[in-house]
């Protein structure tokens, strides 16, 4: 039986994406900030741990916990939305700290088991703004490109030792916690000067077109984790799908 540990599963794409590998199956190590907001059902091939992947102990405590695994999936994640001028410098540094140094740091804590055994999978979850330039996003999508570049360069770094990297890139999903993550308001966010430049995007937020839901990560995720080929990335979402045939990627 197989193992994955999640990171951010308390809610949206981590919470369906643990679901799923449960259904599928695998042994699934669920972990989230504050264990109190697990909505996962008990099972004995469930565990649910505590874990800031801000914090070096944190990470440290949790893969001690876990035990072997054979993947590992990078979900847990902070968004902003807003006037790159009205984001304060230490909310731009927050988010990287998860989105970025977090992945980062999760990932070099598992790599060396998964040299070790020759095998693993890490699966990176970024975001479809580093598919195309998204307005009212630029600390967020710097977050997320950063692991694009880390991704595709681990990818062949791991290589050798028939370890795998993988991204997948999810559409907008406004069934997510995606603004709920921040400390920050929206209407601090958009300063007079943007207002009417953000009112039709944030119309079409409101109603989008095509939308990413919960159920398309999971699966893009799954299969992610299981593709033993050198596809890189995976677009999760019709909206996804559809940004990256139009960037060939």
């Amino acid at each position: 039986m197989k193992t994955v540990l999640i990171t951010g599963c308390s809610s949206g794409y981590g919470l369906e994406t643990a679901r799923y590998f449960h259904a599928m199956g695998w042994k699934v190590i669920a972990t989230m900030r504050r264990p109190a907001d697990n909505l996962l059902p008990a099972s004995d091939r469930l565990r649910v741990l505590p874990l800031d992947v801000t914090r070096a102990e944190s990470i440290a405590a949790v893969f001690e916990a876990a035990g072997p695994i054979d993947a590992l999936v990078n979900n847990a994640g902070i968004g902003v939305v807003g006037a790159f001028e009205a984001t304060p410098m230490a909310h731009v540094r927050k988010v990287f700290e998860t989105n970025t140094f977090g992945v980062m740091a999760m990932t070099q804590a598992a790599i060396p088991q998964f040299r070790a055994q020759r095998s693993g999978v890490v699966v990176n979850v970024t975001s479809s703004a580093t598919l195309t330039p998204m307005p009212l996003a630029s600390a967020y999508t710097a977050s997320k490109m950063a692991i694009e570049g880390f991704t595709g360069s681990l990818a062949h770094e791991l290589l050798a030792f028939n370890v795998r990297a993988k991204l997948v890139e999810p559409g907008y999903g406004p069934s997510t916690r995606f603004t709920q993550n921040t400390d920050l308001k929206i209407e601090d966010m958009i300063p007079a000067a943007y207002a009417a430049f953000a009112e039709p995007i944030f119309a079409g937020f409101a109603k989008p077109a095509l939308v990413t839901t919960p159920a398309d990560v999971a699966e893009t995720v799954w299969r992610a984790a299981n593709d033993s080929s050198g596809q890189l990335r995976f677009a999760a979402g019709p909206d996804a799908v559809a940004l990256a045939a139009l960037a060939g990627s």
